[in-house]
């Protein structure tokens, strides 16, 4: 009987031990798994072949795939600054360089010896220069300005993303901070060029590529001649990616904006067309799952009066500020989120007899995005988000829904 009795005890105790058992094999399997994963993907990253490619690659397809893109991208341009000029990003373009060489000079080690560093330079420019000039008498496409028919690709927009690839190169093995400023410099060229009227975006985007990928092709020409030599040893050291990254970020985005329903102006039906949209935006995360940050965003929808097509966009102008939300679905993929308070303001626009836009309101704003971490410093997201704004039809209270898709590349920090 007392046999039994312990018998009757001892099996639920056993099996829920043996349970334990099962759950942690089966945790350790997973884990194994993911481990190895994550170490085909890292041997991938740490090829030469993803290393000269991973950004340069992507920004010179984005580039070609949204020339369709271009003239509503302008068109924003014009809604928003038509007028820009500033002479800045003709001098802007060489600042990261000129700070490359003004450390060394100054005795601040870098990667490279003197002798290295110019040879990799060397070959960085002579490739820049050769593609970017190649393509450029050779498509022979007109300016948005209609002044020159060397329009394709950016010359400016290389030449200041090959300056801060250099920087980047030399110096981001000492401290991250080196490259977030070249490239924030070099994208800050980018934008001038299209805010001059000078580049249409498809230019910029095609030209940061090719500074970018013949600056790491020029590098990769350098190691082969000079192997170790004149390498300094800190400048291998390698990243370990975990969940415990704190995600923050700071890009630039490109999207395209969808009105969510009609409306009326004096008793004839208005309706706002699919558009286009920047934006910048970065957050502060404290851990791994919660942040700070805003975001910067200008669109302009096409706007279609009782069945006609206007010849003016409707912009929109906001700034946002909120909490941002990251999840790590593993150690290089996040998912993301925010909630944010924005103030937004429409442009003038001469609709019939009646004003509309130049309206002013408070508004929220919220999305979903994934990121994959493809450098310690660089990362790709697309997103989607949800924007109510106020009216921009005088004397109506009725709320504008936009929801905005699409992708950005962002410096992590």
């Amino acid at each position: 009987m007392l046999f039994s009795l312990v018998c009757l005890i001892s099996i639920p105790a056993t099996a829920s031990g043996y349970q334990e058992i099962l759950f942690k094999q089966a945790e350790d399997s997973i884990r194994k798994k993911e481990t190895k994963f994550h170490k085909t993907i890292d041997r991938f990253t740490a090829s030469p072949l993803y290393k000269i490619t991973y950004v340069g690659v992507p920004l010179i397809a984005s580039g070609l795939i949204l020339q369709c893109t271009d003239h509503s991208y302008k068109d924003m341009r014009d809604t928003h600054i038509d007028g820009f000029r500033t002479y800045t990003d003709d001098y802007l373009q060489y600042l990261p360089a000129i700070a490359m060489v003004g450390m060394k000079i100054g005795g601040v080690d870098g990667r490279s010896s003197w002798g290295r560093m110019i040879v990799s330079d060397a070959f960085s420019v002579a490739l820049m220069a050769g593609a970017v000039n190649g393509l450029k008498y050779t498509v022979k496409r007109t300016r948005p300005n209609n002044r020159a028919n060397n329009s394709f690709p950016s010359g400016h927009t290389a030449t200041a993303f090959m300056a801060a690839t250099m920087l980047s190169k030399e110096y981001g093995c000492r401290s991250p901070w080196y490259s977030i400023g070249g490239y924030s410099v070099a994208t800050a060229v980018g934008v001038m060029r299209i805010a001059n009227n000078k580049h249409w975006l498809s230019d910029v985007l095609v030209g940061a590529g090719i500074g970018i990928i013949t600056t790491e092709l020029g590098y990769f020409l350098a190691d082969l001649i000079f192997k170790d030599k004149g390498l300094y040893e800190y400048s291998s050291k390698t990243h370990l990616y975990s969940r415990d990254y704190a995600p923050s970020f700071l890009g630039i985005s490109l999207g395209a904006s969808f009105p969510l329903g009609n409306f009326s102006v004096g008793g004839k039906s208005l309706d706002l067309k699919t558009g286009s949209a920047a934006n910048v935006e970065g957050a502060y995360f404290f851990n791994p799952y919660i942040g700070v940050g805003g975001r910067l965003s200008v669109s302009s929808n096409s706007v279609v009066y009782d069945g006609t097509m206007q010849e003016e966009l409707l912009g929109l102008a906001s700034g946002a500020a909120g909490a941002y939300f990251s999840y790590p679905i593993n150690t290089r993929i996040l998912a993301g989120s925010k909630l944010l308070c924005s103030y937004n303001h429409y442009t003038d626009y001469e609709l019939g007899n009646t004003r509309i836009g130049d309206e002013n309101g408070f508004g929220f704003g919220t999305g979903i995005n994934f990121t994959y971490l493809a450098k310690p410093n660089f990362s790709i997201k697309c997103y989607a988000d949800y924007n109510l704004t106020p009216s921009f039809i005088p004397e109506s209270n009725r709320c504008v829904s936009f929801i905005q898709i699409g992708g950005s590349a962002n410096i992590s920090f």
